[in-house]
């Protein structure tokens, strides 16, 4: 799997546990930024990061911030992408399955690095689930995404 990956300064740490992670799982990671602990702005990141899945460049990107909040914010705002802060496992997985999640946002600030191991195991194994309920529920914020974002 292609997984676009991206941080801000608060983030950054995780970011290179996360990395390590995915490429022992042996992942394709494009690694988004940032680069270092000094101070950004974490849209400049998410979006980037976000792009690479509504380009499909990427299928899947984990974002990561101070609360993993305001990433999941900017990267709502990319057309076909579907983000959410998951902090437990079971939603890391649901949000997936039921929701078609395709990007993860993590809070280093709120999570460790064990948690943070095990979130995106689930993310990365989990599948959405095709010709059920969900699908059509998906399918109605598409069509409203489709008539109303650019």
């Amino acid at each position: 799997m292609k997984i676009a990956i991206g941080c801000d300064h608060a983030g950054f740490a995780l970011k290179n546990t996360i990395l390590q992670v995915l490429q022992k799982q042996q992942h394709t990671v494009i690694d988004c930024g940032t680069g270092s602990c000094e101070r950004v702005d974490y849209p400049d990141f998410a979006l980037k990061a976000a792009q690479q899945v509504a380009d499909k460049t990427a299928d899947r990107a984990i974002l990561i911030c101070g609360s993993g909040i305001g990433m999941c914010i900017a990267a709502n705002k990319v057309k076909g992408v579907r983000a959410s802060v998951c902090h437990d496992t079971y939603s890391a997985r649901q949000a997936v399955e039921h929701d078609n999640l395709n990007v993860l946002c993590l809070g280093a600030r709120i999570i460790g690095p064990a948690l943070a191991e095990e979130l995106v195991k689930q993310f990365v194994e989990a599948s959405f689930k095709t010709g059920t309920r969900h699908e059509e529920r998906l399918q109605k914020i598409t069509a409203f995404e489709n008539a109303h974002l650019k």
